[in-house]
């Protein structure tokens, strides 16, 4: 992988984000707005960074899609920032996507409590993280998440998960990870030294929940999770979110909210039923049928059960 000039002149001894940034040198002698206005400047590496690997994750994304559609799981290993992000990330998927437990899961050294507050030690353990990645086989996707690319609790479950056959990534921002030559793939995000010298909580972790929050999303997607930009999995747990419910069914198919609501009613509450039996005049009955055939995803649905949807007969010559 060819780096940018971000690593130019970096003493090897150190990690990126344990560097000290020349830009920040006077941080303590700005005011509260210079303060701000750095770290958002700074914060702009986190997308640069970003988008030089999203070559690299849409491979992951398809392979990972891939693997879950015969019956595979995605595991995500970190430690303090990182593992919370993969945390934050993994948790989400059932309100946002319905997606099934234990399919996307993510570990963090320490355990729960690592996630309110520091755990002593926990990231220097290699056997904790090969115990978390036990049970892992070859239809499974480990992604270790680690700043400076060297956490051992990240390193013992790439190692084992890769022992049992696991697809392995390492999300880092260090272009010269250590553990990089134990992963399949190194998504290297290269941030360069933090504002604050060592918190990889500013750029280096936005860097890491952009990259997180499109893989998900994108191999949610790739699932059939959504339907054209709507989140038709969306699961109603409260009033909010049964009322977005209705407002998706009325931009899905058209109709108003009384409209919407009787056909939620008569398919038990159901979005994506509702949606394939609009749009296709179906049965709520065969609207399930279809959905559960094609793994819930609805485009698949309608366009088995209305054919012509994919390729509508032409009616007309085209003009000259």
């Amino acid at each position: 992988m060819q780096h940018s000039d971000r690593t130019a002149g970096r003493p090897r001894s150190l990690p990126p984000t344990e560097q000290r940034n020349p830009r920040s040198r006077d941080l303590d002698n700005l005011s509260s707005l210079g303060v701000l206005q750095l770290l958002n400047k700074e914060s702009e590496a986190a997308i640069t960074a970003v988008d030089e690997v999203l070559p690299q994750l849409a491979e992951v994304v398809d392979l990972a899609a891939e693997r879950m559609r015969h019956g595979g799981t995605v595991h995500y290993f970190g430690a303090g920032t990182s593992g919370r992000l993969g945390v934050l990330d993994a948790s989400e998927l059932k309100p946002t996507f319905n997606l099934e437990p234990g399919r996307v899961m993510a570990h963090i050294a320490g355990g729960s409590q690592a996630l309110v507050e520091a755990v002593e030690n926990a990231e220097d353990s290699v056997a904790e993280g090969r115990q978390a990645a036990a049970g892992l086989g070859p239809d499974d996707v480990a992604i270790g998440l680690a700043a400076s690319g060297s956490t051992p609790y990240v390193g013992g479950a790439l190692e084992a998960a890769r022992e049992a056959g696991a697809y392995t990534v390492l999300i880092s921002n260090n272009p010269e990870a250590p553990l990089s030559p134990v992963t399949d793939v190194h998504l290297a995000l290269d941030t360069g030294p933090e504002v604050v010298t060592g918190s990889t909580r500013l750029k280096a972790g936005t860097a890491q929940k952009l990259v997180l929050n499109g893989f998900s999303t994108a191999l949610m997607i790739a699932l059939g999770r959504t339907w054209q930009n709507l989140m038709v999995s969306v699961v109603a747990t409260n009033a909010k979110l049964r009322d977005r419910t209705v407002r998706i069914l009325c931009e899905a198919v058209g109709v108003e909210e009384p409209a919407a609501r009787e056909l939620l009613e008569r398919t038990g509450g159901d979005l994506k039923a509702a949606i394939v039996t609009s749009l296709t005049g179906v049965s709520s009955a065969e609207a399930y049928a279809l959905l559960e055939e094609h793994a819930g995803s609805v485009r698949d649905a309608i366009q088995a059960a209305t054919p012509e949807a994919v390729a509508p007969a032409q009616t007309e010559e085209p003009g000259p």
